[in-house]
């Protein structure tokens, strides 16, 4: 018999800045508890663009080889400020009332590994965004943070949307994989039937991150919009092949990546690769898309498909990449064989790009009420751990 989850309904707004840093996502949701898992109810969904000025900043933060302490602490402020009125501006529209805030921050350096600093060797990560900006503003406590204590349980800190994955898509006969595509992208697999603690997820390996990177540099656009420059090219065999030897996408869950892996200086070098054999913008977009969608195929046929048993797949993709026509035909091409069905998580009535702020949300509603927030299974944490940090009213 599943445990009765403990607590009492509450509307929450999750907040999601990704490692694109194309702005911010704030889902609304309606959690209730019930035996099992909490029951949640979508109410709201808002994408806010950050600023020109106030996106150049992030992403010249992050990952940066050198910067002032000045300029980390006004970010760090400016970013609560950007949030606050991101959630404001979805209640107001919305004319909802709310109970509690989960804010993921912005990611701007990300070591899941231990490595030496200052004579220690430890794992560390940092999302900025200041919360009491957010709950002195909206009047709403605000949990943030969420990432360290699952990081000092031995865990990598991510993925934590497999919280929600379980909630949600859990299934009695089929198997599921949620196919999240942000700036990195990552999986949760929940094969039919499964408890909690047979749930496996992780970052499969770059998303739109090195896309995005391309469009920009090669055609001043922010993003590919659907697919339409990469379906114009052709994919550069070599390079690609020589991309897909990365020792990342050989390492065995639970594993984690961020703009360290496959930020800016590795993009300037795919780059550099591609225009060795070809100079048209078109191919290297070609060739970093199907590389995202290789990765993915490759992480479910190794890592995953032998938990399925051959049953019924649904493969449910969100995040931004779900939008990119090219990148949802190769994976269609790569996957269908494998035995996978792909959707939208709009076919579950979700929109693709809610689904990691709905996560924050949840994870709030956990913290709380004293409750675990991460998937040891899928961190590799040597426990389960009560996640985040309150920022009161």
């Amino acid at each position: 018999m599943k445990p009765k989850i403990q607590g009492r309904a509450m509307t929450v707004a999750g907040i999601m800045s990704g490692t694109s840093a194309d702005g911010i996502d704030v889902a609304v949701v309606r959690i209730a508890p019930r035996r099992g898992q909490p029951a949640l109810k979508l109410l709201a969904h808002e994408h806010c663009v950050y600023p020109l000025e106030l996106r150049s900043r992030v992403l010249a933060a992050m990952n940066a080889g050198s910067t002032s302490t000045a300029e980390l602490a006004r970010l760090h402020w400016r970013l609560g400020m950007a949030y606050a009125e991101a959630v404001e501006k979805t209640v107001q529209k919305h004319a909802l009332k709310l109970d509690l805030i989960g804010c993921h921050g912005q990611t701007l350096y990300h070591q899941p590994d231990a490595a030496s600093y200052a004579g220690r060797r430890f794992a560390c990560t940092w999302q900025t965004g200041e919360a009491q900006v957010i709950a002195s503003r909206l009047g709403v406590p605000v949990v943030s943070n969420f990432r360290p204590a699952d990081v000092l349980a031995g865990g990598q800190g991510a993925p934590l949307v497999p919280l929600l994955d379980f909630a949600l898509f859990a299934h009695p006969t089929r198997g599921r994989v949620l196919q999240n595509i942000g700036g990195i992208a990552n999986l949760t697999a929940i094969p039919s039937g499964a408890l909690p603690h047979a749930v496996l997820a992780f970052d499969t390996g770059p998303g739109n991150m090195i896309i995005d990177w391309l469009a920009a540099e090669l055609f001043d656009r922010p993003y590919d919009k659907d697919g339409a420059l990469a379906a114009a090219g052709a994919v550069l065999q070599p390079v690609l092949k020589q991309a897909l030897r990365n020792p990342y996408f050989r390492c065995k869950p639970p594993r984690s990546a961020g703009r360290e892996q496959f930020g800016r200086e590795y993009a300037a070098r795919f780059l550099q690769a591609c225009r060795s054999i070809s100079p048209r913008g078109e191919d290297a977009l070609a060739t970093a898309t199907a590389l995202t969608a290789e990765t993915i195929a490759r992480s479910y046929e190794r890592f995953v498909a032998p938990r399925m048993k051959g049953r019924a797949v649904d493969f449910i993709v969100s995040g931004g990449g779900a939008r990119n026509r090219t990148l949802m035909t190769m994976l269609e091409e790569r996957l269908t064989p494998l035995g996978c069905t792909l959707a939208g998580t709009e076919s579950f009535g979700l929109p693709a790009e809610a689904k990691e702020a709905a996560a924050f949300a949840l994870m709030a509603w956990h913290t709380w009420h004293r409750l675990p927030g991460n998937v040891p299974s899928a961190t590799g944490a040597r426990r389960a751990v009560v996640l985040g940090q309150v920022a009161y009213a």
